[in-house]
């Protein structure tokens, strides 16, 4: 590890926990981490970073946890199974926690671009991207009037309805690298899509990634198509 690889996941780590500081007492955060509360004041407070080793183990393990629960917290799930998470995909500063989180615990390489699908998915593929700096690349269900070639994949769902995706050609170069981003899976088709674009634009696919999982048909189905990584940050039973 460099020394800005270094600094960016110190950094990190003070930022989940000031996050967890908003709604805990320093004693509380300290039953949380497993970590003193003088140090955890003194992180919080910009005076002092954690160390290497203590900045791997909160964004690692107290980050996960944390942002899943602020997650489950944040979204609600209808009677019929609909899903609510316009308060976590408007919220980008929640987006920039959870990309290194992902990162560090799922061990994805890093991507020349992240590829989403529009429109919720766009916030999350910005965080990535960044965090990665990549370039950011989403499909649409539309053509884009000014763009002459495309790259086009489709899938007749079981009602009957055929779903299309459409990404401009020149978004992902041939031997660049993916990492498919979404912010909910549910039966997996969106992200079928997404990995048949990428394969169809000759890119190797570094991972697959969403921040909900609504069952594990989504998530087995994405493993069929790829040997990547392939994961949530929190999962919700149907």
């Amino acid at each position: 590890m460099n020394r800005a690889e270094k600094a960016g996941l110190q950094l990190q780590a003070v930022a989940v926990l000031r996050m967890l500081k908003q709604t805990r007492t320093y004693d509380e955060l300290a039953a949380v981490t497993g970590l003193p509360a003088g140090d955890l004041n003194r992180y919080v407070n910009g005076h002092v970073l954690p160390g290497t080793d203590r900045a791997r183990e909160v964004v690692d393990g107290v980050g996960r946890e944390a942002l899943a629960s602020e997650l489950r917290a944040r979204v609600t799930v209808d009677e019929e199974g609909y899903v609510d998470n316009s308060s976590v995909v408007f919220d980008q500063s929640f987006l920039d926690l959870v990309a290194p989180v992902a990162v560090e615990t799922l061990e994805f390489d890093r991507p020349d671009v992240v590829l989403t699908a529009a429109t919720d998915g766009i916030t999350l593929g910005a965080a990535m991207a960044s965090h990665f700096d990549a370039r950011i690349a989403y499909a649409k269900k539309s053509k884009e009037t000014a763009v002459e070639e495309f790259i086009e994949s489709r899938h007749r769902l079981a009602s009957g309805i055929e779903l299309t995706y459409y990404l401009p050609a020149t978004a992902i170069d041939e031997g660049e690298t993916v990492l498919v981003v979404d912010d909910l899976i549910r039966s997996g088709e969106t992200q079928e899509l997404l990995l048949d674009i990428a394969e169809q634009a000759g890119a190797e696919v570094t991972g697959v990634f969403t921040l909900i999982a609504v069952g594990r048909e989504g998530l087995d189905r994405a493993r069929a198509f790829t040997e990547a990584p392939v994961g949530a940050l929190t999962t919700f039973e149907e």
